[in-house]
């Protein structure tokens, strides 16, 4: 049989929300897994509560790429009112697991399709007539058993698969087991299997991968962060953000002989409130944080300004989803780069962190709160949809090797041997000033916070000198951070003269557009950017490069907005955008079609 038959190809689910068929995704999903088979399960779903299409893929994936995929081989089709679009996005020779009745005739069926037709409802109503309202749960259960024995996977991995799913509800075990078997047994007596897709075990790719979602890791990472405080407004797709940093705090923020909780947690009246929470602990000494997404982020804007100008620390995690206004809460997109990164109402610049990985979203939690307190200063880490609330195959996550850095915080010792300090100087010129904290027991640490014009001595100033000297000094101070942010990460080599530069998880398709493109003739280098402000490195590698791709998930180009702002003059010519905006996650031909077609175009030449 072909290879590329063989644990290379994408399975679609196509059901309502609501039914309960995420479980039996991810029993689907972690099976597969457990064969050393290497995955990236990726959920599509409306914003409302029940009853609207929702496709779950799994696309499996033998060379580990782990985004999407824009077309897909297998199809399990339980909605009748999306049954008709659902088949016609089948590629050829692929797949249908279908309700059996379904209309299959007319502009419905095509013939380059294999069919397998199961009676579902009437197999749950069959074996489970005294279950009730838990049929249309164990429906779905019914196919993930059809679907093992098509794609012969091992009815003990399946097991296996379940009861890790369901550990904490041992009850449910048995019949949800009951109801694959059904699915199982219907299979084995009833098709004859006429499609080319398997799975087969593998040996290594997997080995010591866990599932995670990137909220769950960004929670365990504020925790680990030092996060006492937390305030909130739920959101989709953030809130589970805050929901997962709960429960943690309920293992491990709790004083186990006294029962005592070591952490503040305020669900705040919306998202404004939110921000003054954040911004209010971070100015006693506190490490806070807040999630939410772009139209939390709107209403921060002018705490965000405020914790700028008055230089207190603080991090907000923005979980990006489509816009503009409300947007669609459940698409995802890197929507909210721009906004982000000058939120306030004039000259103002933040740092930004972009994770591309469940790992990076640990650790650069971590790292935004100590970049918060070594800056004094808001700092926004952007996650979105795909990362936050999909679950992605990665490494255990590390314990944290270093101490938390708090930046230049004056003690009461520290006091002691000085003549005078000033909230607001500069005395060693890289524009980050010192602070105290309240409660520091020395008289010289009163602690000041002007929002509005001051002095280097916090004193409230209008003077037209003071405000730019203080404008100038946030400018050094942000200059500062290029060095100080996580830096680009570059894989280069000499001989290309193009080159793709992207963020966040538009990665997962660079690296799958890089291998299809280098076998079609056309090498590329790459560099990641993890942060804003942006590294010095940047502009030396655009500088090598003839063109760079700006490869990004908004309409507008926002990062390459940025580099065309930010770079030297003479190197913006170099920059391409290729932008992916259109709700669901990107894949790698919505890089490769516009880079081939631009590569490939004929050259102009002047007369």
């Amino acid at each position: 049989m072909p290879a590329r038959f063989v644990n290379d190809f994408t399975v679609r689910v196509a059901t309502v929300n609501g039914s309960g068929s995420q479980s039996s995704n991810l029993v689907l999903t972690n099976a597969i897994a457990r064969l050393g088979i290497p995955v990236a399960p990726k959920n599509v779903f409306p914003s409302n509560i029940e009853g609207l299409p929702t496709w779950f893929d799994v696309r499996i994936s033998a060379l580990g790429y782990q985004c999407r995929a824009r077309d897909f081989d297998v199809l399990v089709a339980l909605n009748a009112a999306t049954w008709a679009q659902d088949v016609t996005g089948v590629k050829p020779g692929g797949a249908v697991v279908h309700e059996e009745s379904f209309p299959c005739k007319g502009d419905t069926l095509r013939e380059d399709l294999v069919y397998y037709a199961v009676p579902f409802a009437a197999l749950a109503k069959e074996h489970f007539a005294d279950k009730g309202d838990l049929r249309k749960y164990l429906m779905n259960m019914i196919y993930v058993g059809a679907l093992a024995q098509l794609l012969e996977i091992p009815m003990s991995t399946i097991e296996e698969s379940l009861r890790a799913q369901f550990r904490s509800k041992a009850a449910a075990v048995e019949l949800n087991m009951a109801a694959i078997r059904v699915g199982l047994e219907y299979a084995q007596e009833h098709f004859e299997k006429h499609d080319p897709w398997r799975v087969v075990p593998m040996s290594g790719k997997t080995d010591g991968l866990i599932f995670m979602e990137g909220n769950r890791a960004a929670a365990l990472g504020c925790v680990m962060g030092g996060c006492t405080v937390a305030a909130w407004y739920p959101i989709t797709p953030s809130s589970s953000l805050c929901e997962y940093f709960i429960q943690y705090c309920e293992r491990y923020r709790v004083n186990r002989e006294s029962g005592e909780r070591n952490v503040a947690i305020v669900q705040a009246e919306d998202e404004l409130a939110a921000a003054g929470i954040v911004f209010g602990a971070g100015w006693g000494g506190a490490r806070a944080m807040t999630s939410t997404s772009g139209p939390g982020i709107s209403l921060m804007a002018e705490y965000a300004g405020y914790g700028y100008f008055a230089e207190v620390p603080g991090v907000i995690f923005d979980v990006q989803r489509a816009g503009p206004s409300t947007g669609l809460p459940t698409r995802t997109m890197q929507g909210d780069v721009a906004f982000a990164y000058t939120l306030s109402h004039g000259d103002t610049k933040h740092i930004v962190l972009l994770p591309a990985t469940v790992r990076e979203a640990y650790e650069f939690a971590m790292e935004a709160f100590n970049l918060a307190d070594r800056f004094q200063t808001p700092v926004f880490v952007l996650s979105d949809l795909d990362l936050g609330m999909n679950s992605w195959q990665t490494p255990a996550l590390p314990y944290p090797d270093k101490p938390f850095d708090r930046g230049k915080v004056l003690a009461a010792d520290d006091l002691a041997s000085m003549k005078s300090w000033g909230r607001y100087r500069d005395v060693d010129k890289d524009g980050i000033p010192y602070r105290t904290l309240p409660g520091t027991k020395h008289p010289g640490a009163g602690f000041f916070t002007r929002g509005t014009g001051h002095d280097e001595e916090a004193r409230y100033s209008e003077m037209p000198e003071v405000w730019q000297r203080n404008l100038d000094r946030l400018t050094r101070k942000h200059d500062t951070a290029r060095t100080a942010v996580p830096a680009p990460v570059v894989e280069e080599r000499k001989g290309p003269k193009i080159a793709i530069l992207a963020y966040g998880t538009t990665h997962h398709a660079v690296v799958e557009a890089r291998d299809f493109l280098k076998d079609a003739g056309i090498e590329l280098n790459y560099m990641r950017v993890r942060a804003l402000p942006l590294s010095p490195e940047v502009a030396t590698f655009v500088q090598r490069h003839d063109r760079v791709y700006v490869v990004e998930q908004n309409r507008d180009g926002q990062l390459y907005g940025i580099l065309r702002t930010e770079l030297p003059t003479h190197l913006i010519g170099r920059l391409e955008s290729i932008r992916h905006y259109n709700g669901v996650p990107i894949d790698a031909h919505a890089i490769i079609d516009p880079l081939l077609e631009e590569e490939r175009a004929p050259a102009v030449v002047a007369e």
